[in-house]
């Protein structure tokens, strides 16, 4: 199932609640966002610095929706669990930033959260291929992690596809999410490629009207939707 979660890095923080309500659309209408994506970065793993753990439980004060914590921090092992205690659905670190994933994945799924693992465009899916059955969710990031708004990595193509077929080669229940550049038209590829979980900032937060851009990447990418009858 296609998923849209905007990311609030784009959103105007100092109108969070309002800002999330632009996402959320009516109560059980399902034509708004699925999620919430928030990116906490510490200015150390990443060159810029976004929020932590305040911001996150204030979003999750005012929202009903699921919340996607996207940790590009140093030593996630440590900083990571007090996501999932806060009330994150899934909480996703770096694996270039994990000491030891295995161990953070169960921590994570003991403290009742859904655990991810990302990573950045230069890292390569051999790096957690043997482990990726202990994860709900592989983020592939699509673009430089850091900063929003910048253009969408067409060279990762190829990695969500072969992350889509290693995943059905395995039969795993692992949702693949791209973040960065995601618009009504790159949307299309990297459904088509394999993604299902789409993180979108500015696609979503610098629209006019942002229900309806919610609206046309989930038909953009649901009409793209990669096969997976292909992958057994």
């Amino acid at each position: 199932m296609t998923a849209i979660h905007p990311s609030i890095l784009n959103c105007d923080i100092a109108h969070l609640a309002d800002e999330l309500d632009r996402v959320t659309g009516a109560a059980g209408a399902g034509k708004g966002a699925d999620g919430i994506h928030v990116d906490v970065m510490d200015n150390h793993f990443v060159p810029n610095l976004s929020w932590g753990l305040p911001v996150v439980e204030a979003v999750l004060a005012h929202t009903s929706l699921p919340v996607d914590a996207h940790l590009m921090i140093r030593d996630a092992d440590r900083w990571a669990p007090a996501y999932a205690e806060a009330g994150c659905q899934i909480v996703t670190p770096h694996a270039e930033a994990t000491t030891a994933p295995v161990r953070l994945a169960r921590e994570l799924h003991r403290l009742g959260a859904g655990a991810g693992i990302a990573l950045r465009p230069a890292t390569p899916l051999e790096a957690v291929a043997d482990v990726l059955g202990e994860f709900d969710l592989l983020l592939l990031m699509t673009v430089e992690p850091g900063f929003g708004g910048q253009p969408f990595i067409e060279s990762m193509l190829s990695k969500i596809r072969r992350a889509r077929e290693l995943v059905g080669a395995r039969g795993l229940n692992l949702r693949v999410q791209v973040d960065g550049g995601i618009t009504s038209q790159t949307i299309e590829r990297a459904a088509q490629a394999g993604a299902d979980v789409f993180v979108a900032g500015s696609a979503v937060y610098r629209a006019e009207d942002a229900l309806a851009a919610i609206r046309e990447l989930r038909e953009a990418a649901s009409s793209h939707r990669h096969d997976r009858s292909h992958d057994h």
